[in-house]
This record gives structure tokens, sequence and C-alpha cells, in this order.
């Protein structure tokens, strides 16, 4: 997968079964691009965007402590509940539908576990390169509905100045999109030079996506760049960033 600019208009599919593997146990995890073991020099990231792990976490098992800083770190959670708490005092419990940020900025500790001692917890972790380094870390959660994002985009986080009342704001000039697509439509028009990437997200059985001329099953993403538009249809749970280089 390329992951410097294109010369020309990209439209690239990673299906599911490309994505990097591992099982550690508690933990079963597919990496979109490069990371810990993994390292693929031609799968770095996808302009800002840095990281996309689609994560199993067993119950009462996950993270101990450890450090992040200068980035944009974003979990959003398909099922189960996730625990959150950090060095500066924070602690939180997100469900199904909800986000949890955190802008590492100078450095912080966190640790992160399933809530639950009898359910698995499924997510996605997202970082995105920040658009300033040095900041003051900081935290927060946001939960919403599935009739929030049933057949519509839901603007979760946003750095674009057209999104300046997005519920979670960035520093890097990104947005974050979630849907759930029910055989219902959906669009996305791009500005020139941006990229894009559309995962498709476990939902009921059966769904599948049509996006332009590709169709996209559960764990599929695809990767745009200079592209006017895309188009979904079907059904589906998606989430999409729209990201500068």
């Amino acid at each position: 997968m390329k992951t410097m600019a294109p010369q020309s208009s990209t439209f690239s599919v990673q299906r599911a079964q490309e994505r990097y593997f591992a099982d550690h146990g508690w933990l079963r995890t597919y990496h979109s691009f490069s990371f810990a073991d993994y390292f693929d020099p031609s799968n770095v990231q996808w302009g800002a965007l840095r990281v996309f792990n689609d994560d199993r976490i067993a119950a009462g098992e996950g993270f101990p402590p450890h450090p992040h800083r200068d980035m944009e770190i974003l979990t959003y959670v398909f099922s189960g509940e996730l625990e959150h708490q950090d060095s500066i005092g924070n602690r939180g419990v997100v469900g199904p539908g909800g986000v949890q940020y955190r802008s590492a900025g100078t450095g912080v500790r966190h640790s992160e576990f399933n809530h639950s001692k009898t359910d698995e917890l499924r997510l996605v972790q997202m970082w995105v390169l920040p658009g300033k380094v040095g900041s003051t870390p900081s935290y927060g959660q946001r939960d919403f509905t599935l009739e929030d994002r049933r057949k519509r985009w839901l603007v979760v986080a946003s750095g674009e100045k057209a999104f300046h009342e997005a519920p979670i704001a960035l520093t890097q000039d990104a947005t974050l999109r979630v849907a759930r697509l029910e055989n219902s439509t959906l669009e996305h028009q791009f500005t020139p030079n941006r990229y894009g990437f559309l995962f498709v997200g476990p939902g009921a059985d059966g769904d599948m996506v049509r996006v332009n001329d590709e169709t996209l099953s559960p764990g599929d993403a695809v990767r745009t760049y200079g592209i006017p538009k895309l188009e979904m249809s079907g059904n589906g749970e998606l989430v999409f960033w729209d990201l500068p280089a």
C-alpha cells in the first residue's frame, strides 16, 4: 500500500485478510499500518493517519500503563466496554458507539482494559499525527447512540474549521465520521488533494457495502487520494477519515 503522496488519484482496497494479524491470547489484533512488531516501510501511514488497529480484547484483560506523546489517539468501541485510566487523573468507561480521545501532547501514561469480566471488547484504535507538538495533554470521552449514526454521517472529531463544533476537537486538519448503513446510501465529497480512509467494521450477519465500484465486507478498507467523491450503499458499520498529507 502506498504511503507517500501519490502522483495521481488513488482508490486502493485493503481486504481484511491482507492486514497484519497477531494473536496474543488475551488480544487478537489486525494492523492496517506498521505497528509494534510489524514494520513495512511501504505501509507506514496514509496521509496523517498513522495507526488503525482493529482489536478484540478478552474479558478483564487489557493494556497496562504505557506512555504516549505528541499523538492524537481515538478509540471507537463497536461492542463491550472500554475502561481507561491515566497519569493526570482521568478515568472512565466507554460503551458501544462511544469514543475515547487522548491528545498525548508533552507526554502521558495511561492504561486501557476491558471493563467486563465476562464479555469480549471489540474496538478500533486510531492514531493521527498532531497539528502541533508540545501541547498540554488532554482527555475526553463521548457517548453516542445508534440513532446518531443510523443512515447518516456522524461527525465525531475534527480539526477542520468547517467542523469547529465537532464533539471532539483535534489539532490536526482531519475529520472522523461514523455511520450505520441500513439498505441506504451515503456520499462524501473531497476537497482537492485530500486523503480518505474508509473502514467497514463488524456489524450484522450479511453486511456488505458498495463503495464506488468495489464491494467491501467487514474488515475491508479503502484508501483514496485526490478523488472527488465516495458513494456508499448497502448495509454496514462505517468508520471514515478525511485527512491532509
